[in-house]
C-alpha cells in the first residue's frame, strides 16, 4: 500500500490529463504535494484524508486569563 495517491487518482483529483495542467490545479485547491524529478505531481493521501499531520506548526501557547486579543478574560 502506497502513502501517495496514483497517477491515475492524480488526475481524476485535478480532472487534468497533463503534469502542468495537475500542478496548477493542486495549487489552486491548496492541496499539499511534491513535484518529483520528472515534473509530475506526486500526494500524499494525507492531504486530501483530513488527518492530522506531524508537520504542522503548533499555536503557541498562552496562559488561559488572556483571550485572543492579549487581554484580560472577563468572568
Amino acid at each position: 500500500m502506497s502513502i501517495f495517491l496514483d497517477p491515475d487518482d492524480v488526475a481524476i483529483l485535478t480532472g487534468k490529463k497533463t503534469k502542468s495542467g495537475q500542478v496548477d490545479a493542486l495549487r489552486v485547491m491548496g492541496i499539499a504535494f511534491f513535484v518529483n524529478p520528472s515534473g509530475r505531481p506526486v500526494v500524499p493521501k494525507t492531504s486530501i484524508e483530513g488527518r492530522e499531520t506531524s508537520n504542522k506548526p503548533k499555536s503557541a501557547w498562552e496562559p488561559s486569563i488572556l483571550n485572543n486579543h492579549g487581554q484580560k478574560a472577563i468572568s
